[in-house]
């Protein structure tokens, strides 16, 4: 028997065992309905025994080898009795749960492990070919293993006439090995890593680790010998855990809310860059002809990285996967190769397992409650959004950024919003109520007889957060280790709820239900508006707001004061300042501006993306812009700024026109992601430049990095290594350089065509 939460109510269904995983999917289409049948194997037995990734346990004893006991840490009385006050209220059954359930996963402090980085050069026959993992037909040259202890290796195949002077950046703590086959360097590093629990690459699973197995089998290393195995989009290492973490600081949530848009591209480079303030090495010549000087230095500086990203500020980053870890109830490893949407599914899975509860199907979510019922503003949306208001134009000093304390979360946990909830045809008239936006509009109604499973969770979090762990991380009572534990325990709790309330609006979602996410941004917009009027009644100067965001013009302390007591008080939810800019360059669109922290430091939002495949020139225009906003500090240096950025442009006009710019600076680098014969509906740029250098003879294959140039003429691109510059078509670039500063000129009131001597500058006011 299970419990269906649709309707409350027991219904029996049959349970189909079977051998292995593989049966599962043969046998779930020769049944009319199969519920429960598309969890992963090693998800269900963490499902069924209550399991928590990142908790102790003790496994197995002389009566009993299938024991799983948790360790669970002694919890201080005065917390229990602190969160007894906190959640008075709550029932009996909520509270044990909190207390045994829940604070143990942010009391257990997080295992200390050792743990090995990892980074290998392969041999190239030249430069931007991009070794193929698959194929890894070239040999390993060099492979950096780096501890979180003190151990710094680099194993280099020995070449001949490679040697030049040391250079500045060369390690001089680090031991040297050399051998002279590459069988006996990969079989030591095996050695090195089948010591430690923890093996951490960044885009190990796509290249490292993938590399080296896949070379170890071409050059004879037998399979007993080799402790990696290819999973499904893993590379797993059999004495320990692999963490890629490429993949865990792609994922968005990671980037936006635990480290706040720091960094803008995903490379090691640009990660390493921001978060800790050191760069890769750069190099000119091709990897296979750098002398072993270089190659060392080079080597190690990635692996230094690599470990750094996971220990820095008191091993931050490996303290945020394991607490995401035993909130979303799945694996570390996952944890760094999941979406958010994964996590926060095996998190409500494993709940209605713990609950007996029946998980439904998309199309029962679907039956239960009607579709959307507002109009969505962006195209392809299912719904309305969040309320966005249009910004201004221009530049204002002094301005504070407010922000509403998990908005969406609070919204969840004070209406009950859940997919169970909404919509409910088996509730008591007296326990619904109606879901009203911005409008007064009515849109769903929700049954309150019961605690919804998504509401309650969201809303336990969210308290946590907010009235436990955000105040302890500031506690001036409590010893520096444990004080960053809890800053980590609210970053975490975060990132999770942040999240929560958008995968319910993605048909994807297992538990997809449009009519929550619809609610929840409805009774958003609908907060926020009240908000914005009661600012502008008590005199503050609003000039942009965004979903759960507040722009204000130079706020006194008083007039801050009184808003937060007033939203406290009438929509019980808090705000608070979350930033402070010393100005605000606005471009007059959603999204779309450039601020200076008070500390100096610069966001920029929607305007200029420095990417990849993104051509030199413009790369560091992009950082001389950066550096010059920096040194920015009143009114009368925005002056100085817009004659700077109107001769730089000028300049550039000059030298695209006279093309005295060279053809590596003006080259987009794109890397082919498949064969040539496999582009077939679209054809991009670099697959014409790609093409044509296999045409010309050189040898092209999956992975090249392929540079190409804008030309005159019907192709329009060429390759770099086939063109003249003379046949570059400056015109294109410089449409280039109007559509990346347009927006920013635009916030200055200059046009294009003003910059470029068409017509007169300034015709407009700077400062609004």
């Amino acid at each position: 028997y299970k419990i269906d939460p649709l309707t409350m109510n027991r219904v029996r269904l049959s349970k189909i065992v079977t051998k292995t995983p593989t049966d599962v999917a043969k046998l779930r289409n020769f049944v009319s309905k199969a519920w429960e049948a598309r969890i992963k194997y090693h998800d269900n037995y963490v499902f069924d025994n209550n399991l928590i990734p990142g908790m102790k346990y003790i496994v197995g004893n002389e009566l009993n080898r299938n024991r799983i006991e948790i360790v669970k840490p002694v919890i201080n009385q005065d917390l229990i009795n602190e969160l007894r006050k906190v959640f008075e209220g709550y029932d009996e059954e909520v509270l044990n749960k909190i207390i045994n359930l829940w604070i143990p996963l942010f009391e257990e402090t997080p295992p200390k492990c050792r743990k090995l980085a990892i980074d290998i050069e392969v041999y190239t026959p030249f430069k931007g070919r991009v070794p193929s993992p698959k194929q890894a037909e070239y040999p390993v040259i060099s492979i950096s293993l780096v501890d979180d202890n003190g151990f710094k290796k680099v194993l280099v195949l020995a070449k001949e006439s490679k040697w030049s002077d040391i250079p500045t950046e060369y390690p001089l703590d680090v031991v040297i090995e050399f051998y002279d086959t590459e069988q006996a360097l990969i079989l030591e590093a095996f050695r090195i890593i089948t010591k430690y629990p923890v093996i951490v690459s960044f885009n190990g699973d796509n290249f490292d680790l993938l590399y080296l197995y896949n070379r170890s089998r071409k050059i004879g290393i037998p399979r007993e010998y080799i402790p990696l195995s290819i999973g499904e989009n893993i590379v797993r290492v059999k004495t320990g855990i692999h963490i890629d973490l490429y993949k865990f600081f792609k994922n968005r949530s990671i980037k936006v809310y635990a480290f706040k848009n720091k960094y803008q591209e995903d490379n090691l480079d640009a990660v390493a860059s921001a978060l800790l303030g050191i760069s890769k090495l750069k190099y000119t010549e091709n990897i296979g002809d750098l002398p072993i000087p270089r190659l060392v230095a080079y080597n190690y500086r990635d692996a230094e990285l690599v470990i750094k990203l996971i220990t820095f500020n008191n091993e931050l980053v490996w303290k945020l996967m394991i607490l995401l870890a035993r909130i979303s109830k799945i694996s570390i490893e996952d944890i760094c190769r999941k979406s958010i949407s994964k996590w926060i599914q095996n998190q409500l899975y494993w709940e209605h397992r713990r609950l007996n509860y029946l998980i439904p199907e998309p199309d029962d979510i679907k039956r239960h409650g009607k579709s959307s019922t507002t109009k969505a503003i962006i195209e392809g949306k299912k719904y309305a959004g969040a309320l966005v208001i249009e910004p201004p134009r221009g530049v204002l000093f002094n301005i504070a950024v407010l922000d509403i304390a998990s908005l969406y979360p609070s919204i969840m946990k004070k209406y009950n919003l859940s997919y169970e909830t909404v919509e409910q045809t088996n509730c008591s008239k007296d326990m619904v109520i109606d879901i009203v936006d911005e409008t007064n509009k009515k849109i769903h109604s929700v049954c309150r007889e019961k605690t919804g499973l998504i509401s309650e969770i969201t809303g336990l979090l969210r308290d946590f957060r907010v009235k436990i762990y955000k105040k302890k991380s500031k506690a001036k009572n409590l010893p520096e280790e444990q004080l960053a534990w809890y800053d980590v325990v609210q970053q975490a709790i975060k990132v999770f709820i942040n999240a929560s309330y958008g995968v319910f609006g993605s048909e994807n979602f297992p538990l997809y239900s449009p009519a929550v996410a619809e609610s929840v941004t409805a009774l958003g917009r609908k907060s926020l508006y009240l908000i914005l009027r009661k600012a502008c009644e008590i005199g503050v100067k609003v000039v942009y707001g965004d979903t759960d965001s507040i722009f204000l013009w130079n706020p006194s302390e008083e007039h801050l004061n009184k808003l937060q007591k007033w939203v406290s008080r009438k929509l019980g939810l808090e705000i608070e300042v979350d930033k402070v800019f010393d100005f605000v360059i606005f471009t007059g669109l959603k999204k779309n501006y450039i601020g200076k922290y008070s500390e100096g430091g610069i966001e920029i939002k929607g305007l200029i993306a420095k990417k990849r495949n993104t051509p030199e020139f413009l790369k560091e225009l992009f950082e001389e812009f950066v550096e010059e906003i920096k040194s920015i500090n009143n009114p009368d240096d925005f002056k100085v700024f817009i004659d700077w950025l109107e001769r730089k442009i000028k300049d550039l006009y000059r030298n695209l026109k006279r093309k005295e710019i060279t053809l590596d600076k003006l080259a987009f680098k794109v890397g082919l992601t498949k064969k040539l014969e496999e582009y077939k509906k679209t054809r991009p740029p670099h697959f014409k430049a790609a093409y044509q250098l296999k045409q010309h003879g050189y040898s092209v294959q999956e992975g090249d990095i392929i540079p190409y140039v804008k030309i005159r003429g019907r192709d329009g691109y060429k390759a770099i290594q086939l063109t003249k510059l003379y046949e570059v078509d400056p015109d294109k670039y410089i449409e280039i350089i109007n559509s990346a500063l347009s927006q920013l000129l635009g916030a200055f009131g200059i046009l294009w065509e003003d910059v470029i001597g068409v017509k007169k500058l300034r015709e407009t006011t700077l400062f609004p």
